[in-house]
């Protein structure tokens, strides 16, 4: 079944129809006007203030499958690949969940030592054996964070797959979350040696061949392994794609891209964030609005990727990923004009 947008007057702005996600697109700015799907006013209501958001680039609203609105408030067309940030990590989880299909990867039980075993410290915390790929992909490793504050120091290091190894530990391997990019690029690392080429080549061949959509290669570290939890590039209907493919349960146009069962896994939330109280699955978010689940992708700035299979919505939102001198309220803003007005009209309009 596929719903639509009851919506009189129909809004257009210049802009190419192509799409780079594999979905049905039209005109930048349109809103779309068939039968069913949102309500109109809320709708409306939304694009306004998101319009009004003076970081938001891009926002597109679907249900199954259909566009209901699209916008470019400013920054590059909806067709153009942008840095999306910590969004990154939900792409990583999706490539490590198609090595563990493949057999590259036993299985998130896997213990990182046999991939990462020779790059270990030679003093390394015997924990440091007991430390799985399902770890990573939770930001359950107990590794101290190289985020925040300690961000600059590992990515000025000469070499961050180290670096990342040798931190302390702060927790038991599997308990608390600690959120880290260090993490998600041991990740990458272990991606890479197990299938024996770049993270960027497997995010080509895995994800962007069979979406059709653009991933241009991203910043690496010293030693050529892709930044396995920040600056990947993708373009807001690569996005729509991507999380479309999760809402659909790894299924792409009739073709299996997921292994069967790995969304429902990355959806489980194991850690919990203790800055946001929201649990986290496999590079995936999760928070209940209503009674409803919502899973969403999260890069710095509000390169957010939402989807909440309870109403077959996703949407994306791409924002200004420049850093800001003081801490501002847009992503939060961004979680209100899904929670008070979007999911709403889709409510009003199923």
């Amino acid at each position: 079944m596929i719903r639509a947008l009851t919506l009189t007057a129909v809004l257009l702005l210049t802009a190419p129809a192509c799409s780079d996600a594999g979905i049905a697109a039209t005109p930048v700015g349109q809103i779309h006007s068939p039968t069913t799907g949102a309500d109109a006013s809320l709708l409306a209501d939304a694009l306004a203030e998101a319009e009004a958001l003076p970081r938001l680039n891009s926002i597109i609203i679907a249900r199954d499958g259909q566009i209901l609105a699209e916008r470019v408030y400013r920054g590059p067309s909806l067709d153009t690949p942008v840095n999306i940030k910590s969004a990154s990590k939900s792409v990583l989880a999706a490539l490590a969940g198609i090595a563990i299909g493949e057999g590259m990867i036993e299985g998130p039980d896997q213990p990182i030592s046999d991939f990462l075993g020779d790059r270990f410290p030679s003093n390394a915390d015997p924990r440091l054996a007991t430390v799985t790929v399902g770890h990573l992909l939770s930001m359950q490793a107990g590794l101290g964070s190289t985020s925040g504050g300690k961000y600059g120091a590992w990515v000025s290091s000469r070499n961050w797959v180290r670096y990342a190894l040798a931190q302390p530990f702060e927790a038991e391997p599997g308990g608390r979350m600690i959120y880290s990019s260090g993490t998600s690029h041991l990740l990458s690392a272990v991606l890479t040696k197990a299938a024996d080429r770049s993270t960027h080549a497997s995010a080509v061949a895995w994800v962007g061949q069979p979406l059709e959509i653009a991933i241009p290669q991203w910043p690496a570290d010293p030693q050529g392994i892709y930044f396995g939890g920040n600056d990947m590039l993708m373009s807001p209907r690569g996005l729509l794609s991507f999380g479309e493919l999760y809402r659909n349960d790894g299924v792409h146009q009739g073709r299996r891209v997921l292994p069967e069962g790995w969304v429902e896994a990355s959806w489980n939330g194991r850690g919990t964030s203790r800055w946001s109280g929201n649990p986290y699955g496999y590079g995936w978010w999760i928070k209940t609005v209503g009674n409803r689940p919502v899973y969403f992708a999260w890069g710095y700035g509000g390169q957010m990727v939402f989807v909440v299979p309870s109403l077959d919505m996703t949407v994306v939102m791409t924002s200004d990923p420049s850093p800001v001198s003081e801490r501002t309220d847009h992503v939060d803003r961004l979680h209100q004009l899904l929670d008070q007005k979007l999911i709403p009209a889709a409510e009003r309009g199923a």
